[in-house]
């Protein structure tokens, strides 16, 4: 829009009124920044920032959809039927033969059977009752000296009234299927015909913890001697006291910490000073001071994201030139993983991007913008954290392992809203470790719990979670 007075209209005024209108203008203008800023601030999403997609409402507008492919929703003509193989009938509970009486048209009596018939397997579950094991333990008295002598339980029989395949399924419903103490109860009531309260659930919760305590314990121990580690973190709460759930991703396990701090004390805690392997993480500080970092590519383009989405011109002309380069390193990394081109050949054509995003940061830093100084300053200052991936063989671009891990975690957070006591902390990352191991793994969780418990009745530590790693 034309300005409302020209500059020959401005320069006919008196001075002294000139110099009012030129405050009034000043004032203004400050106005309008202030508020495109907080504009600005306000259409921050986990698109075009750093914030987590669980801080987006789920109802909230989609961004515009892509073009579609034409293709319709659902299975696509000619792909493989996905279905049920039916089992040898000697594996079936029971078999029940159906003869047809009598002929469907003319009703004459039928004999005979069918060498071929239609097979049509109905699956269900036995009703359920618990396995109860009652022991007697006789009190009896010595002739001679008149002193009662009680029998001892035998070995691995546990001393409370829950037995250990009992107690990793409810650590399991809690754990892993993110259920309420309240709902574990009414679902072991109902389901499983066990009685139960929520009292008892904490119980259970508490010997599950003591029984993973040693897996846990071993797998933290191994951190420091990891090549690479993936980091991430997401607020909870314990108590009243607002905590972060940590995820300490490596090669085949993973590692939840609840702690309530954020602070980098809890990575030299966990990885000591021994750890010298490489970090993938976002650019959170508490990281700078631990291994050798790897800067999250899928974070920086979130933010190269809300660059353009700026209103300054200068500020969406260097977020486009960014994002053009993040999306040519996507393409040659997407490229290189599935093996259309070798290692060699893709560090030779990531060799002009790295050169023209270091140029363009340092075209940043000297832009005089304040909002490009920071950022720029930053990144080009540790412009080597940025192409570790290039530098060292076997390190992705991004820190989407961990987000992985976490996601669960994140929603298991949102259901229940935290922990109530440290006891309760240490469940969740004990538990949580477990479960998201063995699944990396390929092992069967409960029954991994189940052997864990076993072995802590019998006074055992609980199984290795590194064998075979």
């Amino acid at each position: 829009m034309p300005p409302p007075i020209t500059a020959e209209q401005k320069a006919a005024l008196p001075p002294e009124f000139r110099a009012l209108l030129q405050a009034v203008i000043d004032h203004y203008e400050r106005r309008i920044a202030a508020l495109e800023a907080e504009v600005a601030a306000w259409k921050k999403s986990p698109r075009n920032s750093s914030l987590p997609p669980s801080s987006q409402h789920p109802h909230a507008k989609p961004a515009p959809p892509k073009k579609q492919g034409g293709k319709k929703p659902g299975g696509q003509p000619g792909h493989p039927k996905a279905e049920r193989a039916l089992i040898p009938a000697e594996q079936c509970t029971a078999v029940v033969a159906l003869k047809p009486e009598a002929c469907r048209r003319c009703g004459k009596p039928l004999t005979g059977a069918d060498p071929a018939p239609l097979r049509h397997q109905v699956w269900d579950i036995p009703e359920i009752k618990p396995l109860v094991t009652e022991y007697q333990r006789h009190r009896l008295t010595c002739p001679g000296c008149s002193i009662s002598t009680c029998a001892e339980l035998p070995a691995g029989v546990p001393r409370g009234q829950a037995g250990p395949r009992l107690i990793a399924l409810t650590v399991l419903l809690m754990g892993c299927f993110k259920q309420s103490k309240r709902r574990v109860a009414l679902f072991l009531e109902q389901v499983l015909n066990q009685p139960c309260s929520p009292g008892w659930v904490v119980k259970l919760q508490d010997q599950g913890t003591a029984a993973l305590a040693s897996a846990y314990t071993e797998l933290a121990a191994q951190l420091p001697a990891e090549p690479v580690l993936g980091i991430d973190e997401s607020p909870t709460k314990e108590a009243k006291t607002k905590s972060w759930l940590w995820t300490f991703v490596a090669g085949a396990y993973t590692v939840f910490a609840l702690r309530t701090t954020r602070a980098a004390t809890v990575l030299h805690d966990l990885l000591t000073d021994a750890f010298d392997g490489v970090v993938n993480c976002d650019r959170a500080k508490m990281y700078w001071s631990v291994g050798r970092p790897q800067w999250c590519w899928a974070h920086l383009k979130r933010d190269f994201q809300a660059l353009i989405d700026h209103p300054d011109h200068q500020v969406k002309r260097l977020g486009h030139d960014l994002m053009r380069l993040t999306k040519q390193l996507f393409r040659h990394w997407a490229r290189c993983r599935d093996g259309t081109i070798t290692r060699r050949g893709f560090e030779r054509l990531m060799q002009p991007i790295r050169k023209e995003t270091d140029a363009l940061l340092l075209r940043g830093v000297f832009s005089g913008n304040a909002r490009l100084i920071g950022m720029c300053e930053e990144l080009y200052q540790h412009r080597d954290w940025l192409w570790t991936f290039l530098d060292v063989e076997g390190i992705e671009p991004t820190n989407n392992v961990s987000e992985r891990a976490l996601r669960p975690a994140v929603i298991w957070r949102k259901l229940s809203f935290g922990t109530q006591s440290a006891k309760g902390s240490r469940f969740v990352e004990t538990i949580l470790t477990v479960v998201e191991t063995c699944r990396r793994q390929s092992r069967n969780s409960f029954e991994y719990l189940t052997a864990a418990l076993q072995a802590h009745f019998a006074g055992q530590p609980a199984p290795s979670l590194l064998s075979g790693v």
